[in-house]
């Protein structure tokens, strides 16, 4: 499981939209969310391929994207909400 928090140019571009497809595609569960300090926050749970390659999609993020700095943080035990695999979902600012 992965915290990734990703800074730059990625609220109001379609991030978090972009950032649920790519981990359906991944099927990797978690969920994604605008920070009020202007940063994207995602939990990603899956294969741990699976997480590594969706952490390099984040990096270079949505083609409005201007992604300055992904910063991934191991989170074992971190929550997630009760969804089977594939199932990512947006979270509402915090």
């Amino acid at each position: 499981m992965m915290h990734i928090y990703v800074s730059g140019r990625v609220q109001g571009i379609g991030f978090r939209a972009w950032a649920c497809r790519k981990a359906a595609e991944s099927n990797l569960s978690g969920w994604v969310r605008n920070r009020r300090d202007g940063r994207v926050e995602l939990l990603a749970d899956g294969d741990a391929g699976d997480v590594r390659r969706f952490l390099l999609l984040c990096r270079q993020g949505p083609m409005l994207a201007c992604v300055d700095k992904v910063e991934p943080v191991s989170a074992p035990n971190a929550p997630l909400p009760p969804v089977a695999a594939g199932h990512f979902t947006i979270q509402a600012t915090i």
